[in-house]
């Protein structure tokens, strides 16, 4: 752990850290010192993480798509920290859409960019004089899928390619002022998220997305529970995260994943596009 020039514990925000990614960041960074301002939707949450942890913990009820609530928050900081600000701030928080393109609902797109990319946004703008003032980092959490966009995945992926941008630009912005940017990409993470991918993807099937797509709905809801146990420790992210806020010279990206995923992701990304194309199609049912 480091410490702020008056040498009091670094503070860090952590968004979407009610369970997964986010709450191991919490956890880990709460047992290594740090004074943790977490993110979170509901009491329960808020609940089960001071359980886990200390006083060094504080829930806040964090909307990132809620102007009002980002503010709340802001106001709630500032207060605890005084003129030490923000050692760092850990964009975790998203969701993720799936379903095939020709028939997402528009309303679909629009959350996931709401919370994955607007809200992202909306946060870091909010809480730039924070880190400003505790000459603090910012973490993105991005993922591989920010990379590579695969069928059934556009949603998320488009998502994510919109955080990296969003993330080297950032990092160029600001330059002057020392505020390091970067990049933390996990790809398939044991979180329970796979379970909310999997019941938001049924709940948006319909009749016309099961005639068109129905044996690559099948397969997908069949492989969320397989890819979800095959995936690293959550607190494999939370680790790269405390290493990227805590060294004195990080990365602009860290990738985390199991080194073969790791390589097939780069290997698909250096074949020509049809040729993928064609690669990807022969893993998958046929459809319609």
């Amino acid at each position: 752990m480091t410490t702020t020039q008056n040498g009091t514990a670094p503070a860090v925000l952590i968004t979407g850290a009610s369970s997964g990614i986010g709450a191991a960041c919490a956890r880990r960074l709460e047992q290594l010192g740090w004074r943790v301002f977490a993110g979170v939707h509901c009491k329960q949450d808020a609940d089960t993480l001071q359980y886990q942890t200390s006083d060094r913990l504080t829930p806040l009820f964090l909307d990132v798509t809620d102007t009002e609530s980002i503010t709340v928050a802001v106001e709630t900081i500032q207060s605890a920290v005084g003129e030490a600000g923000l050692a760092g701030l850990v964009n975790n928080a998203g969701i993720v859409v799936v379903g095939p393109l020709e028939c997402l609902p528009a309303s679909e797109l629009q959350a996931q960019f709401a919370v994955n990319v607007f809200g992202l946004l909306a946060v870091t703008q909010a809480f730039l004089p924070l880190l400003r003032q505790g000459e603090g980092r910012i973490v993105n959490i991005g993922s591989l899928a920010g990379k590579l966009a695969f069928p059934f995945w556009g949603p998320y992926a488009a998502s994510k390619f919109a955080v990296e941008a969003l993330t080297d630009a950032l990092r160029i912005e600001l330059l002057p002022w020392q505020l390091k940017v970067t990049l933390v990409e996990p790809f398939v993470i044991a979180t329970p998220l796979w379970k909310k991918i999997a019941l938001r993807a049924r709940e948006n099937s319909t009749s016309e997305m099961q005639r068109l797509y129905g044996p690559l709905l099948t397969y997908v809801d069949d492989s969320m529970p397989s890819t979800g146990q095959s995936g690293l420790p959550a607190d494999d992210v939370a680790k790269t995260v405390v290493h990227a806020l805590s060294t004195k010279t990080p990365k602009t990206r860290y990738v985390v994943t199991k080194p073969s995923l790791s390589r097939q992701i780069r290997l698909l990304r250096l074949l020509p596009d049809r040729t993928r194309d064609r690669l990807l199609r022969q893993n998958l049912p046929r459809y319609p």
